[in-house]
């Protein structure tokens, strides 16, 4: 089992470098921007060890390895959390071992104070670095001011050339992950609500179908989340990037609008899945849809999963406005056909008018963040 995980693990990363060769994406992003942070850290270290032969030169390099961030602005900002964090953990240890003359005393004394000080909300994720950089100081041979000065010039130096290359060299845009993470959740949801949809018209009630259907609308979220980020992301690599071109402008309200008609359409279409999930199972007792009106319902998924596959190229792709507004309005007339038909149809049982109800409940829903942007 253990080398089945190791081989397809490796397997996985031999695709992920295929695809960083063959074409642009997210996996040669994170190859170029491993390729910059060596190339960072070997100039740090060509001027600060071999050049200038510093007393602490180890430390240029490191802080500029880690300030290739993902974003220009993330290692200006980080940047400069760090050289705070680390100032402050170095000024403390050398204070205090000068003082005390003893090492073991001193990091009893040094580390509880740095630990607290990188808890400051004001160095974020960098407030560790007060700790790293007092063991520094208390760990590398003898405590003096002039090492310490030279230990926190050497951080300066490494964190302007982390962000210069960062900056210089192809500085990171995600633009592109943006639109393609938003049109991969849009392509997900409208394949899930055909797959449902196709099972309603064949009379089909496989339960392990329907809860494979399941198990991927409960994915769409995630997929949902992953394209909010992007979106986030992309709008922090506009920020501070000298390869941002003028008619490269951050991603406006219709990328927002996108991720909330996603996240509603990932949630109804769980809602529907769990809804069809429920009703395919073996021990229900309760009488399913006859086929009639399952025909209706898969008839209002497939015009549903049309309407989200024609948003998604009217605002990230091709220019489909008339299509998707006949398509709303088909949406608009289908929903009121089924509420009409799901009401001739409701009996006097009451598991027949959860399940009717909840079909009825989860196709307006679905319906209605699709209708108001193409109305």
């Amino acid at each position: 089992m253990t080398w089945q995980k190791v081989w397809s693990d490796l397997t996985a990363a031999a695709r992920g470098l295929r695809r960083a060769w063959a074409e642009p994406g997210r996996e040669r992003d994170l190859a170029v921007q491993a390729v910059k942070a060596a190339l960072a850290a070997w100039i740090a270290w060509a001027v600060a060890g071999w050049w200038l032969h510093a007393p602490v030169a180890f430390v240029a390099p490191w802080v500029a390895v880690v300030l290739v961030e993902s974003t220009v602005y993330r290692s200006i900002a980080h940047g400069l959390q760090q050289l705070a964090a680390i100032a402050a953990g170095t000024v403390v240890a050398t204070a205090v071992g000068m003082l005390l003359h003893d090492t073991v005393v001193a990091m009893a004394v040094v580390l509880p104070l740095a630990v607290l000080l990188g808890q400051w909300g004001r160095l974020g994720s960098q407030g560790i670095y007060a700790a790293t950089g007092a063991l520094f100081v208390l760990t590398n041979g003898p405590v003096s001011a002039a090492t310490s000065a030279a230990r926190l010039a050497e951080a300066l130096f490494g964190a302007v050339v982390g962000i210069a290359v960062n900056a210089l060299v192809r500085p990171p845009l995600y633009l592109r992950d943006s639109r393609a993470v938003l049109r991969d959740a849009a392509e997900e949801a409208h394949d899930i609500l055909r797959d449902v949809a196709d099972g309603l018209a064949e009379g089909r009630w496989d339960a392990e179908e329907a809860a494979a259907r399941h198990d991927r609308a409960v994915r769409l979220h995630r997929l949902v989340e992953q394209a909010h980020s992007a979106v986030e992301w992309s709008r922090e690599s506009l920020r501070a990037n000298p390869r941002r071109r003028r008619d490269a402008l951050p991603p406006g309200k219709e990328y927002d609008d996108a991720v909330v008609v996603l996240d509603y359409a990932a949630v109804h279409t769980a809602g529907v899945t769990r809804t069809v999930l429920e009703a395919a199972a073996e021990d229900r007792p309760a009488p399913r849809p006859h086929l009639e009106l399952a025909r209706r319902y898969a008839r209002f998924l497939c015009q549903t999963a049309r309407a989200l596959r024609l948003y998604s190229h009217s605002r990230f792709g091709d220019a489909c406005d008339d299509e998707l507004r006949e398509a709303v309005a088909e949406l608009r007339d289908t929903l009121r056909d089924l509420r009409r038909e799901l009401a001739r149809s409701t009996t006097d049982d009451p598991d027949e008018v959860a399940t009717y109800g909840a079909l009825l409940a989860q196709a307006n829903r679905l319906a209605g963040r699709l209708i108001a942007p193409g109305t």
